[in-house]
C-alpha cells in the first residue's frame, strides 16, 4: 500500500532511473515501440491537442512523444529530481514547462485549459486518498471537448489471497471507484479498460473520461486479459522497426 510519502521518497530519491525510465518498457521492446504499438492506438482520437497536461512524467518517457503533439505542454511531478531532469532534457522546447507539486494538488495550472490530460505507469501507485484529490481537479482542468487518460490500479477488486499488492500497486483503487469519482466530480466516463500486468489479470485499469457538460457516447467497459500478450507481439514484431535509422 504505497503511501504518498513512499512515492515521494522512492521516485525522488531512492530509485536509480538507470535508463531514464525506459527500463520500464523492456517488455514492449522499448519506449518507442510501447508508445506507437500500445498507447498511441488508444489515444489517437485525442491527439494532437493544443494544451497537454502530464501528471507524473518521471524522466520524460512519454513526454518526448506528447510534446510534439501540443503547442503548450506542462508536466507536474511530486519528485523534484524528475522536474529538474525533465527541465534539462527539454530545455530547448519553449512551449514545455515542468512543475513540482505535493503529489495531490494541481492548483499551479489553470482550470478549463487542457485539451488532453495524461498519466501512464505512475498513478498505479496512488491510493484512494490521492485519487479522491486528483480526479475532481482533473475534471476541472479539462477544456471544452478535452479528454483525460489515466492508468491506475484496479487491485481493490482483485482476489489477492491476503498478499501484498505486487508491482507497488495501490490496494484501495479500482476502475469502478475511479468511474464513480469522475461522475461525482461532474465528469463523464468514456472507456474503462481493465488490463492484466505481469501475470495478474485485471490488476490495472485505463480510464478515459471527459467533462460532463457535453454529449458523448455511452461508457464502454472492457475487460482485457490479453494486454501482456499485446506487449509480447509488440516486442517481437513491432519493436524491430523502432530501431531502424
Amino acid at each position: 500500500m504505497p503511501a504518498l510519502e513512499w512515492n515521494h521518497s522512492y521516485w525522488g530519491k531512492d530509485y536509480g532511473w538507470s535508463e531514464g525510465g525506459d527500463e520500464w518498457s523492456v517488455t514492449w521492446g522499448g519506449s518507442e515501440a510501447q508508445w506507437f504499438g500500445s498507447l498511441y492506438p488508444r489515444l489517437h482520437r485525442m491527439l494532437p491537442a493544443r494544451r497537454i497536461l502530464e501528471i507524473a512524467p518521471g524522466r520524460g518517457r512519454w513526454t518526448q512523444y506528447l510534446i510534439p503533439m501540443s503547442s503548450a505542454f506542462i508536466g507536474v511531478d511530486l519528485a523534484e529530481s524528475c522536474v529538474v531532469e525533465c527541465s534539462k532534457r527539454f530545455a530547448n522546447v519553449p512551449h514545455a514547462g515542468f512543475i513540482q507539486n505535493d503529489g495531490v494538488s494541481l492548483a499551479a495550472v489553470p482550470d478549463g485549459s487542457f485539451e488532453f490530460i495524461f498519466s501512464f505507469d505512475s498513478l498505479v501507485h496512488a491510493e484512494l486518498d490521492v485519487m479522491q484529490r486528483y480526479i475532481p481537479q482533473i475534471v476541472a482542468k479539462l477544456a471544452p471537448g478535452g479528454k483525460a487518460f489515466l492508468h491506475h490500479s484496479n487491485f481493490a477488486v482483485c482476489d489477492d489471497g491476503g498478499e501484498q499488492p505486487p508491482h507497488g500497486r495501490a490496494a484501495s483503487v479500482s476502475g469502478e471507484i475511479v468511474a464513480d469519482l469522475v461522475k461525482q466530480s461532474g465528469g463523464r466516463m468514456l472507456v474503462s479498460e481493465l488490463i492484466n500486468w505481469g501475470s495478474i489479470d485485471t490488476i490495472d485499469c485505463l480510464s478515459t473520461f471527459a467533462r460532463g457538460d457535453e454529449p458523448g457516447p455511452e461508457h464502454v467497459r472492457l475487460t482485457n486479459p490479453r494486454y501482456m500478450e499485446e506487449a509480447t507481439l509488440i516486442h517481437d514484431f513491432q519493436s524491430p522497426y523502432s530501431r531502424l535509422t
